[in-house]
């Protein structure tokens, strides 16, 4: 089996920096359009299933487009990613760019479709 301890570790650093937000309060600010969620998921997780609303920028390019998608500074932004670990270092990373209000979402897709929240294709 695989190990993947240098990720986890990055991840686990990441996770210091940056604050979480559950699945079930992503939706209600996704909802009342007080956040954008960006999926930083790649192409082929996303074209099989994706919070509706969301904004699909893969983790390889987030930081590229991120500033043309969301150019104020201060906007509340969500990453999410299938397990909550590339989303943490998605945040970090725009944190480090300037941006004010970044969160990740626990748990991930995962945690979203548990939570019997909605999804599309």
């Amino acid at each position: 089996m695989a190990t993947h301890a240098g990720f986890e570790k990055l991840v686990a650093d990441a996770k210091k920096n940056i604050t979480e937000i559950s699945p079930g309060d992503s939706a209600e600010k996704l909802e009342s359009g007080k956040a954008l969620i960006i999926d930083v998921r790649d192409t082929d997780e996303w074209d099989e299933g994706h919070i509706p609303g969301a904004t699909h920028l893969s983790r390889g390019t987030v930081e590229l487009d991120i500033e043309e998608k969301v150019p104020d500074l201060h906007s509340m932004i969500i990453c999410h990613c299938g397990g909550g670990g590339r989303s943490a270092l998605a945040a970090e990373s725009l944190q480090k760019m300037g941006y004010k209000n970044v969160r990740s979402m626990a748990g991930g897709f995962k945690a979203w479709k548990a939570a019997g929240l909605p999804t599309s294709k």
